[in-house]
């Protein structure tokens, strides 16, 4: 049986003298506006985006944080150097991430339960897993 195209099927592909050539990543984004999942890559990614859970803290844990607290509030004046590791809630989905923050503290403001520090990042205390700085000079171990 004969087609009705037998007679070009062996001819060459035809290319333009005037067009380059798509590249075939140029053909398939014409395509792109006609997907029929917009915003699936972006769901993707978030549902692959890991995050921790907060650990909760023992009492120990939590009267040591305060005793050094009361530290470094009796010392502000003095600029000491703080270490903070604190957790960071994700606001898109459950869970977070651990962040550590080096610098000085401005204020520790009980009012509002956060520390604020030099470069204006405001830390919740609830949030707080850990402070690392140096005793400073007058500190009598009270």
């Amino acid at each position: 049986m004969q087609s009705q195209y037998q007679d070009i099927i062996t001819l060459p592909h035809p290319t333009s003298a005037t067009h380059p050539r798509m590249s075939r990543h140029n053909r398939a984004a014409q395509f792109a506006p006609f997907a029929a999942l917009t915003g699936y890559d972006a769901a993707i990614q978030e549902t692959g985006r890991s995050t921790e859970q907060e650990k909760v803290l023992d009492d120990d844990r939590i009267a040591l944080l305060d005793r050094q607290l009361q530290v470094l509030k009796a010392h502000l004046e003095q600029r000491i150097p703080v270490t903070i590791t604190y957790f960071l809630p994700d606001h898109a989905k459950c869970g977070g991430t651990y962040r550590q923050l080096t610098g000085t503290l401005r204020s520790i403001d009980r009012h509002r339960q956060c520390l604020l520090t030099e470069d204006g990042t405001q830390i919740p205390i609830e949030h707080i897993t850990e402070l690392e700085f140096p005793f400073p000079p007058s500190y009598d171990g009270e």
